[in-house]
């Protein structure tokens, strides 16, 4: 199969899938595959962000106190069960991020 069909295969299967929510607007879904939609989110930002935490170089497990993407990201985790805050969890991940970075050497000057 080409490159190009398979392309084209999945873009015409994505369509149909968002677009016949679109063309059935009275279609509702069971309500125990409506509660299961809640945890998308989480999984899908967890799927995203737990390799960069445990894996910052993207090829070796680093479980060290000089990992600060793993350090931040469990900090950044503690703020946000403490003040249930976007805005602070995102501010003081980035801010504990980057003084860790900047206290570890690692900041490229």
């Amino acid at each position: 199969m080409s490159t190009w069909s398979l392309i084209l295969a999945m873009a015409a299967i994505t369509f149909a899938i968002r677009y016949s929510l679109f063309a059935f607007p009275h279609l509702r879904f069971p309500l125990l595959v409506r509660q299961g939609l809640h945890y998308v989110p989480s999984a899908v930002l967890s799927a995203i962000v737990i390799p960069g935490m445990f894996m910052p170089d993207g090829q070796h497990f680093a479980l060290a106190l000089d990992n600060a993407y793993l350090l931040a990201g469990l900090a950044s985790i503690l703020i946000a069960a403490l003040t249930r805050h976007l805005l602070a969890t995102i501010g003081g991940g980035l801010l504990i991020f980057f003084l860790l970075r900047g206290l570890l050497g690692q900041l490229p000057l």
